[in-house]
């Protein structure tokens, strides 16, 4: 005869152990996608964000608002290759456009890296800055910081190191309240979108640009293979990168609401090129204290896992284009090429930087460097997706032309601001 009370038991039991092991396997999948998003809003981002408040208040936040489904698209097309495919965004361009296109990609990425490094350990000398630290110092410690993480021969002991860092930038968010934004101004300002004037169009294009950088693509799908996330995880994965999608958007809209209800309501109309600059305008309404901890800690913690994922995209996209070994849970002597390719882009960008070249003229090289690229990218991404991905999983429908379509204004914008930033 059966134990009635075992039997009871085992089916009250049963459900929070199903329920348990479901949380479990969420855990498990989460971080690649808020990694990466807390990479998007890297120094460049934020100064951009905090260009948009001085010059235009809260005009910006609504195109902000719009990008975030943009966002979440072109990433979960990624996790997608990633998973299903069980092979990196350059492993795939090479099996089906060819050697070339797969080095002409992958080469231009490692040169955009460099160049996003720059802007990266920029961030963070400045922050050294606030803190009577030589940027010479702050630089080589960061580099040095970088290289043995990335070396520590684990995917997961980088990604948990990369987040908690990158989670320093949610004291933008407070930072947001305590400049006391109006409410009201905000809501009117949605309806003011000021479209003929080109100053504004470029920035919006910007804020369009430091939303998708090329190098989340190649970042994300080789960190789920690093991972070893499976089809199983595919439904966690996205969480991931919607929650991701979410927080970075959240943290630009933060920005923009801190300069705009400060510098914004002084009329400023000058370029804020660093964080000492916004330091300085912030420090008589925030005061010192906040100013400096808050926003400089926030603009660290944005520099340091930006930096951390452009150089594994970076190397991982080199790896995969000339197929050599390329993991993070590889021991150094089993992936040489791969660390050598991660070392040298931190060393060659800390270099620049502290050799004080011309960074005003590098950033527009950059910029214009990443508009062409991000066209070509996205290109790949979706020729990719309806070529190397089964039947089953492609997008159809109503779904698929909205993301063709949605895809196809960021490349447009792209190709935008490269033109004005040439001319």
């Amino acid at each position: 005869m059966f134990d009635t009370d075992s039997t009871v038991t085992l089916e009250l039991t049963r459900p929070k152990r199903t329920k348990t092991k479901k949380w479990i396997m969420i855990g498990a999948a989460i971080g690649p996608g808020i990694m990466v998003m807390l990479a998007d809003t890297d120094a460049g981002s934020v100064i951009t964000a905090a260009q948009s408040g001085a010059v235009y208040g809260y005009r910006l936040i609504l195109p902000q608002i719009l990008l975030i489904p943009i966002l979440y698209f072109v990433q979960e097309i990624t996790i997608r290759l990633g998973i299903i495919t069980r092979k990196g965004h350059g492993e795939l361009i090479r099996e089906h456009f060819g050697v070339g296109f797969a080095m002409i990609s992958v080469i231009t990425l490692f040169l955009a890296a460099i160049g996003a490094l720059v802007t990266e350990f920029s961030g963070i000398a400045g922050v050294g800055e606030l803190f009577g630290l030589p940027p010479s110092l702050t630089v080589s410690m960061a580099t040095l910081l970088l290289i043995i993480i990335g070396l520590s021969g684990s995917y997961r002991r980088v990604e948990r190191i990369g987040v908690a860092i990158g989670l320093l930038e949610l004291l933008f968010i407070p930072a947001a309240f305590l400049s006391h934004p109006h409410p009201l101004d905000m809501l009117t300002s949605f309806q003011s979108q000021p479209l003929a004037d080109t100053h504004y169009l470029y920035l919006l294009a910007a804020n369009i640009g430091a939303v998708i950088m090329p190098w989340m693509i190649f970042y994300q799908q080789g960190a789920v293979i690093d991972k070893g996330l499976r089809k199983r995880n595919l439904k966690a994965s996205r969480l991931d990168t919607l929650i991701g999608s979410f927080a970075t958007q959240i943290i630009m809209i933060a920005v923009i609401i801190t300069v705009a209800a400060t510098i914004g309501q002084d009329g400023w109309h000058h370029p804020l090129a660093s964080i000492a600059q916004i330091f300085h305008a912030l420090t008589p309404i925030l005061g010192s204290t906040v100013a400096r901890y808050i926003f400089g800690l926030g603009f660290l913690g944005a520099s340091f896992v930006a930096a951390l994922v452009v150089s594994l995209a970076g190397a991982w996209g080199i790896g995969e284009a000339f197929g050599f070994q390329h993991s993070l849970n590889c021991k150094f002597k089993d992936a040489k090429l791969f660390y050598l390719a991660y070392t040298v882009s931190h060393v060659g960008g800390a270099l620049l930087v502290i050799s004080s070249v011309n960074l005003i003229r590098l950033t527009i090289d950059v910029e214009v460097m990443n508009a062409i690229l991000l066209p070509v990218v996205l290109g790949f991404l979706l020729a990719l997706e309806a070529k190397a991905l089964p039947k089953p999983w492609r997008m159809k429908g109503f779904y698929k032309y909205g993301v063709w379509t949605l895809s196809s204004i960021v490349m447009v914008f792209g190709i935008y601001m490269g033109i004005v930033a040439i001319a």
